[in-house]
């Protein structure tokens, strides 16, 4: 079973064999830490998909490890490590808007408006 969460790349599926039953080829990459993984399992096979809440929120401050953000709807205040992605670092300044998702209870900046 394919461990949430993860961004599925690439799905193959092969024909069914005269014993065995038709396999699925997953490609996905892990939303936290940019891993790429692979699982071969059965079609009939159950796979788990992360609920994603894409957020707004503006940035308050900017610390060398972390970043303070303010929630656009609810005013909610909290404080989340700095994405690795260079083009995302680089472009956060206090008052500036960013889009962040919330996946299984974590917090991760996606994008700067």
């Amino acid at each position: 079973m394919l461990m949430i969460p993860h961004c599925i790349i690439s799905l193959e599926k092969s024909k069914p064999g005269k014993h065995g039953s038709a396999k699925a080829r997953i490609v996905a990459v892990g939303l936290f830490d940019n891993v790429k993984r692979s699982i071969v399992s059965p079609v009939s096979q159950r796979i788990e998909m992360p609920i994603i809440d894409k957020r707004d929120a503006q940035v308050l401050s900017v610390s060398p490890s972390s970043v303070m953000l303010m929630d656009m709807e609810s005013y909610e205040t909290f404080e989340i490590d700095i994405p690795k992605e260079e083009e995302i670092a680089t472009k956060l300044e206090e008052g500036k808007e960013v889009e962040y998702w919330i996946v299984v209870g974590r917090k991760k900046v996606t994008r700067v408006k």
